[in-house]
């Protein structure tokens, strides 16, 4: 089922969270919401699940209008950062539960909870309970349990934000995957760039209760709309009005025409990469992204004097996108929301 937002506005007392947002959410889709704490992107989220009321605007479900409808007829699971487990349930009744209240037959609750156990890697852990599980399958048995009842939509908020890096980026190439085996349309909220750019076929960033800008994670790195885009969706260093990013400084021992004389303040490594920290003459630090070949071409050593070339540059005038003699064009801008919790309604 596809998704549409159109006008959204929300204000909780002085304070707008949502201002006139529209987005577009393809069927079978997986969406990330992407924006700092503040942005909007949690009551947007809420909203489509019917867990907030509009004060304008409207959310259609495959084409039908659910402003009105409450949570339990959207056909929607969800899964928040805090998993909202039954403690003394087991795993197996907790993925059941939701079954359960639907007055669904026992075999078929049976079959239904297996299978999904199956699903989400947690087969032989039927019995345990959720104190016996580690984050990550705690956090699978949510999405099961959100799952179990075969929803249209499946809406995931900071799933992944009470757990340790390696787990995280681990559960979200599984949830690629699965994704890609049920293509429930699915939009998950988050403020990592990283994770979004990984997972989502489609970003929708938000700021300040706007939508800054939607597409695919290339389209926003290499197309920003706007300068908010430019510097929250991958790295970048500011030159005055001009943005760059760190894989477009080049770095040379000779001085030569367009340089910037830049003195080595730190270097780093970063596995296969190399962050080469600068400071330039008038006291900007920017960084140049390096491979290991090139710094050892380069021979760079710590307080020695450089000179830094920017490729690809980007300016923003008055929001709108402008291209240098390098070919470089230019982005623009809009509280995440809330990082309020909600418990999960099965």
């Amino acid at each position: 089922m596809g998704i549409t937002v159109e006008g959204a506005t929300k204000s909780f007392g002085d304070f707008q969270a949502l201002n006139d947002v529209s987005i577009d959410v393809p069927n079978g889709s997986l969406t990330a919401l992407l924006g700092p704490s503040g942005s909007g992107k949690s009551t947007l989220l809420r909203a489509i699940a019917g867990l907030e009321t509009l004060d304008g605007g409207r959310v259609l479900i495959d084409d039908e209008d659910v402003s009105k409808k409450p949570t339990q007829k959207r056909e929607v699971g969800f899964v928040f950062q805090h998993y909202a487990a039954f403690k003394h349930m087991t795993v197996f009744e907790n993925v059941a539960f939701g079954l359960k209240i639907r007055k669904w037959d026992k075999d078929k609750i049976s079959g239904r909870v297996h299978e999904l156990l199956g699903l989400v890697q947690l087969e032989g852990l039927a019995d345990r309970y959720p104190s016996q599980l580690s984050g990550g399958q705690r956090q699978r048995m949510a999405l099961a349990r959100a799952l179990a009842v075969e929803p249209q939509v499946l809406l995931l908020d900071e799933p992944f934000g009470a757990l340790d890096a390696k787990v995280r980026k681990d559960l979200r190439t599984w949830l690629r995957r699965l994704h890609d085996e049920m293509h429930v349309t699915t939009i998950f909220v988050t403020h990592d760039q990283e994770e979004a750019m990984d997972v989502a076929g489609q970003l929708v960033v938000m700021n300040e209760g706007r939508v800054e800008q939607s597409g695919s994670a290339d389209e926003l790195y290499e197309q920003p709309a706007t300068e908010f885009v430019m510097s929250f969706v991958g790295e970048v260093n500011r030159l005055g009005e001009q943005y760059v990013r760190p894989h477009d400084m080049t770095v040379a021992l000779d001085r030569d025409d367009g340089a910037e004389e830049a003195m080595v303040q730190r270097i780093v490594a970063l596995g296969f990469e190399i962050r080469v920290e600068f400071v330039l003459g008038d006291g900007t630090e920017v960084w140049a992204q390096l491979t290991r070949a090139e710094l050892q071409k380069l021979e760079l050593r710590e307080g020695q004097i450089v000179y830094l070339r920017p490729g690809e540059i980007k300016s923003f005038n008055g929001d709108v996108p402008s291209s240098d003699g390098h070919g470089a064009s230019t982005p623009h801008s809009p509280p995440d929301d809330d990082d309020a919790e909600v418990s999960a309604a099965v």
